[in-house]
């Protein structure tokens, strides 16, 4: 596949109401747990990471809109509206049958988050309400875009939130929240991320370093977290190997891995299953990161997050390696994997 760098980043987070302060506080295990508005059926106090938004307090989708526009500025700065009117602009959104979901319009948000910017994006701009996975299929249209000549570069926003009294009472209901009656389960949180893609360029690369994805894989899981059928990582692993055989890697190559686990003993064990069926090197340690500790199951921004803290790692060296995998799952069965590579600059460069 033709390489996609990752030349900027936005994040509004939990943690952090920017890419900076969101990064640095996951690399020190930094969270902001915090009891909410809302109780469980035991009668205690749901733990939640809300966004700690400055000034007029937002609900429900004009918060979201406010997220969103603030992380899309955060990676336009400097750029002039006029030169957003080439770039697609794709957003990423939960899942359209989700309980609690806080866009009604999708299309209508949509044009709001260009009336909020003050811009208008290019024409082929369009929305993947995909869940989690959403990252990795954004990735796919952006691919194929920058490929056919359609634009030089792309944006891809993501917002989220489950922070919604029906969106808890489903997951509760399914024993997916951490609650006082059940330990395996996920604190909910709230985030919008953005990303400025575009193809990897050799030259860019060695005077900056950039990050880059370079496989994509998809597949359906039949054995999901609601089936009730024995885990498999069936689809886990098909969509690890389809990433790389995109690639043109081998699994060797692999130094650590980041996912969207949030919580519960599931995704964990999934993602150790779905491993173990393609390795096959002999490795010391293989790290495993899941930035959801820190700021809680916020839904389809998590992609673009995992992305924005991979770019942060290896910009400060603080990294598990130049090569790595991330992969992505939504509780409905479809999971997504990407590889991804960080091209270091020359000696006496930038980065």
């Amino acid at each position: 596949m033709n390489a996609l760098a990752v030349q900027r980043v936005g994040l509004v987070t939990g943690v952090g109401l920017d890419a900076a302060s969101t990064c640095a506080a996951i690399r020190g295990a930094i969270d902001n747990f915090q009891e909410t508005r809302f109780r469980d059926h035991g009668g205690e106090w749901l733990m939640g990471c809300e966004v700690p938004w400055p000034g007029k307090p937002l609900r429900g989708e004009q918060r979201l809109l406010a997220m969103a526009a603030r992380a899309a500025r955060e990676c336009l700065d400097g750029w002039q509206c006029a030169d957003c009117a080439a770039v697609p602009l794709l957003l990423c959104l939960a899942e359209g049958g989700r309980p609690g979901r806080a866009v009604r319009d999708d299309g209508a948000f949509l044009l709001a988050l260009e009336q909020a910017l003050g811009c208008r994006f290019h024409p082929s701009s369009s929305i993947i309400a995909g869940g989690r996975v959403s990252a990795a299929v954004a990735l796919l249209h952006a691919r194929r875009w920058l490929a056919e000549g359609v634009a030089e570069r792309v944006l891809v926003v993501a917002v989220d939130s489950l922070l919604a009294a029906a969106t808890l009472a489903d997951a509760e209901a399914r024993d997916r929240l951490l609650s006082s009656e059940n330990s395996d389960g996920f604190i909910a949180g709230e985030a919008a991320a953005a990303l400025l893609l575009a193809p990897l360029d050799a030259d860019a690369a060695a005077d900056s370093g950039q990050l880059a994805c370079h496989g994509l894989g998809f597949a359906v899981e039949p054995a999901h977290i609601d089936s009730g059928q024995p885990l498999r990582a069936d689809g886990l692993t098909r969509a690890i190997k389809d990433a790389l055989q995109d690639a043109g890697w081998g699994e060797s190559v692999l130094q650590f891995k980041i996912v969207d686990a949030s919580g519960g003993q599931y995704p964990f064990k999934e993602s150790a299953l779905a491993f173990s069926r393609i390795d096959r090197t002999k490795r010391t340690e293989f790290d495993i990161w899941h930035p959801a500790d820190c700021i809680g199951e916020v839904g389809a921004p998590i992609g673009l997050v995992m992305l924005a803290v991979l770019k942060a790692a290896c910009e400060k060296a603080y990294s598990r390696g130049q090569r790595m995998l991330a992969h992505l799952g939504n509780d409905d069965g479809r999971r997504a994997a990407m590889v991804l590579a960080w091209h270091p600059a020359r000696a006496g460069q930038g980065g």
